[in-house]
């Protein structure tokens, strides 16, 4: 009887952890995922002040050429 209780506490016991570490997994997997789409977002953003500045670098580059050597 009472090896019965144990083994039924047991079962029990697994199938907690065994719920815990898959909701544990399913959170790190969306963190991840978030963590993805933050990056994606941040080169993308880094990649428009890139041309922004190649811009304004082309633009003063004109504008020197453009001026009479003193």
């Amino acid at each position: 009887m009472s090896q019965n209780r144990q083994e039924a506490k047991d079962r029990l016991r697994s199938e907690h952890d065994y719920r815990v570490n898959l909701k544990a997994e399913l959170e790190i997997r969306h963190l991840h995922w978030k963590m993805d789409q933050l990056l994606t977002h941040q080169w993308r953003r880094l990649l428009e002040i890139q041309q922004i500045q190649t811009e304004l670098i082309e633009e003063v580059a004109r504008r020197r050429g453009g001026e009479e050597p003193r």
